[in-house]
């Protein structure tokens, strides 16, 4: 079990009141998930010109946010960010004192934040034949993505990530970022919590592992699990306006369910 806290941002200006409202809710969300993992804390900052800036350690968040460390990282969110990816992890299967195995991970110009357990990782490491850099189980979904450019793909990004994903076994919930394409966001749930919530007056998309968490911050207006089960949701972030909570394009993670 571990914990996501994350929000997807249309890139733009902001006040500064507006900036720090967006940043103590990320604090508060990762706050709020240090329950469901206090063995590491890990933040990615994803910029709209694809660069990305990452801190993780193995400390519980309530140490992590009161970190110079984490300090610097949110003075690198501004308006041209679109995604900030944050982690509370409890490992199921690889040592937390080892960073390669803490979130956000990292599979060439691939970020990804998991919660939940793939219980044939070995299986298709060595099937897809990819580079393994920690022993993580959530890093082979970002290592099949890696074989995948959205930006490339275009249209059919979701038909190839299907052919991907459908492989895994087990229980998750994931968000992926590819640098090729710094404004999507893939966003899989299969049997984990993972809630959202879409902050019109921000322009921001939140998504935590914890329910209570948005309810208690942005009430009714929540949508609990109305990310669905088995599907594959693409969000853009230069979209927000327009879809709000909506993701661009969906397919099924299954073929079958289709």
């Amino acid at each position: 079990m571990c914990g996501i806290a994350a929000i997807l941002l249309h890139p733009q200006e902001r006040s500064p009141e507006v900036w720090r409202e967006i940043k103590d809710n990320l604090s508060q969300n990762l706050l709020f998930n240090e329950e469901r993992g206090k063995e590491a804390t890990g933040l990615a900052v994803v910029q709209a010109n694809g660069q990305a800036t990452m801190q993780k350690l193995p400390v519980p968040a309530s140490e992590f946010i009161a970190l110079p460390e984490y300090e610097a990282l949110l003075d690198t969110i501004n308006a041209q960010t679109t995604l900030i990816l944050g982690h509370t992890r409890r490992p199921t299967k690889g040592d937390p004192a080892d960073n390669r195995n803490n979130h956000p991970l990292q599979a060439g110009p691939v970020f990804g934040i998991h919660n939940g357990h793939i219980n044939n990782d070995d299986e298709l490491f060595a099937l897809c034949n990819c580079h393994r850099e920690g022993q993580v189980d959530s890093e082979v979904i970002f290592r099949l993505l890696e074989t995948l450019s959205p930006a490339r793909l275009n249209g059919s990004y979701l038909a190839a990530a299907q052919s991907q994903l459908q492989q895994l076994q087990g229980k998750f919930a994931f968000l992926a970022s590819d640098l090729r394409a710094p404004e999507k966001l893939l966003v899989v749930r299969h049997r984990n919590p993972l809630s959202l919530h879409y902050h019109p007056e921000w322009k921001a998309l939140i998504f935590s592992s914890r329910y209570i968490f948005l309810r208690k911050t942005f009430g009714s207006a929540t949508l609990y699990e109305k990310i669905p089960n088995d599907r594959l949701l693409l969000f853009e972030a230069n979209a927000l306006p327009q879809q709000k909570h909506h993701p661009v394009n969906t397919r099924p993670l299954h073929p079958e369910a289709a």
